[in-house]
């Protein structure tokens, strides 16, 4: 027999757990309350001392470049730039200027597959392989039962940054996805596990379901509709631009245009391009539920579900502390005022920092690009914004507390990293017996070769090549600076041998992040 439950428990559950009890809109929920107020003339005053605030940020941290821009009720009500676009050159940032966003990349694709979701044509719980068939991960149930939503939320089981290595030795997209299924799983939908490319798999799934190529999909449903003509997912379209900034890195020393990072393996989840103008336009867009002019760009129940979270991103550390939520590329959390925010970080440690931070409640939003690598410069800007918006003045000091907490970020990496050579070294052995081909099917084929120079590594379609310097006995070291690894990262590189003094294996330390890293003898 079925047992009706009295009016008054449903409505007192529902509010114990933050549900809404007013169904008809009539009332805001206990869940969307907030008890410390904001008035216009609060954001007027913080709108009002952002120039000010960008100026001392940009001082402080020493960066070369800056662009910022908030959209508030709808409307771009600040954009501006400060900085250059390159040590070296005096051509200024403005609000034009076209940055690399990176990671930020990973919400405005969040909003193209609500803007396919919206139209019906896909379903956040579409398993991917019914697009793209050829797909596979380490356990064929998984395999089977992934969605879209999984990888979105990167709670599939991959393994954290899966895939970011193979990107970083030149091997292009398609090879990249296809050796995702050499990766072990953890838990999934149980562990959260940040990845790049299982995300940009879904995507790939949804643009196959379109029959388009990622990066025109990305056009047609939101760039073009919301005229973003300054927004690319191609990194040509980036680097042909005029009004571009410049990465830049450190060394101990002061930025410098080292490196240009090209990031189209993973451009859904890190290749966008694009000016403060074109996000405050698509800001605008999210925090009116996909409505721009009263004309409906995006669905609104299927954006719903990407700002909204999905996943326990962080656990909470104390019974008093707030978790960390993670939507469908987008980041969700909840003030100290408690109201609940959306927002994402990107990063390039070869010379890209950027963020994004709205409040819905408060029709409100501050976008971030800077063009160096990270250590929390537009986090501290963007979060400085909000407190005086929220509570008259900085909570704390933004950048010290980003800067230690991005620091781990920027530390080399490898065991031997910073280490002297042992005293006690055992020779090694001529040269010749370690030259060969070495392989496994994760990363291929690599080269050891004797030159005029000594022993090198050749890795990656690229043939990426590494100076291989004695260590101990048969252990070598090469320096090595990529996305993966800041300056001073050292790689370990052991031979093995077999019971006939003949090299059976590699192990390269910087291949090893999954255990993989032993490749055998060709």
């Amino acid at each position: 027999m079925t047992r009706l439950l009295p009016a008054v428990f449903v409505t007192s559950t529902l509010l114990l757990n933050g549900g809404s009890a007013f169904a008809d809109g009539s009332e805001k929920s206990p869940a969307q309350e907030v008890v410390v107020p904001v008035s216009d003339v609060q954001i007027e005053q913080a709108l009002e001392n952002l120039d000010s605030l960008a100026k001392e940020t940009l001082e402080r941290s020493g960066i070369p470049g800056m662009a910022v821009a908030v959209t508030w009720k709808g409307k771009t009500v600040f954009a501006k730039g400060y900085g250059v676009r390159e040590m070296g050159d005096p051509a200024p940032v403005d609000a034009e200027t076209v940055f690399q966003i990176a990671s930020l990349s990973k919400s405005l694709a969040g909003t193209v597959v609500a803007g396919k979701v919206g139209e019906g044509s896909v379903h956040w719980e579409d398993p991917v392989t019914r697009y793209l068939p050829d797909f596979r991960l380490e356990d064929p149930a998984v395999t089977e039962m992934v969605t879209f939503g999984d990888l979105f939320s990167h709670r599939s089981g991959l393994p954290d940054h899966a895939g970011d290595v193979l990107e970083d030795l030149g091997y292009e997209r398609s090879y990249i996805l296809d050796r995702l299924r050499f990766l072990q799983l953890g838990k999934f939908r149980l562990d959260y596990a940040y990845t790049n490319f299982g995300l940009t798999a879904a995507a790939e799934a949804v643009a196959a379901a379109a029959g388009k190529d990622w990066a025109t999909l990305s056009e047609d449903v939101l760039y073009k509709p919301l005229g973003m003509s300054r927004t690319s997912s191609r990194f040509d379209d980036f680097i042909a631009r005029e009004n571009q900034a410049v990465p830049h890195v450190r060394d101990n020393g002061p930025y410098e245009p080292l490196f240009q990072r090209m990031p189209d393996a993973q451009s859904p989840a890190g290749g966008v391009s694009s000016s403060v103008n074109d996000l405050a336009k698509w800001m605008a867009l999210v925090l009116n539920g996909g409505q721009v002019n009263g004309r409906s760009i995006i669905d609104a129940n299927a954006l719903l579900q990407a700002t909204t979270g999905q996943v326990i991103s962080g656990h909470s550390h104390a019974q008093d502390a707030r978790p960390s939520l993670y939507g469908f590329g987008f980041n969700v959390g909840i003030n100290p005022t408690g109201r609940v925010t959306i927002g994402h970080s990107g990063a390039f440690s070869l010379g890209a920092a950027t963020n994004f931070l709205m409040v819905p409640s408060l029709d409100l939003g501050i976008v971030v690009l800077t063009n160096t690598e990270p250590f929390g410069v537009p986090e501290s800007l963007s979060r400085s914004f909000l407190d005086v918006a929220e509570l008259g003045e900085p909570s704390r000091d933004w950048l010290s507390v980003y800067g230690k907490s991005f620091a781990p970020l920027m530390e080399p990496i490898g065991q031997t990293a910073g280490q002297t050579q042992p005293a006690a070294t055992k020779p090694a052995r001529p040269l010749d017996d370690y030259a060969g081909e070495y392989a496994n099917e994760y990363f291929g084929e690599v080269s050891v070769k004797v030159t005029n120079d000594g022993l090198t590594l050749s890795a990656g379609p690229a043939n990426i090549t590494f100076n291989l310097a004695h260590w101990d006995q048969d252990g070598f070291v090469f320096d090595f600076r990529n996305e993966s690894a800041p300056f001073g990262s050292q790689s370990l590189v052991q031979f093995g041998f077999d019971n006939n003094e003949q090299t059976s294996n590699i192990w390269v330390e910087a291949f090893d992040d999954y255990g993989l890293g032993t490749l055998e003898k060709q």
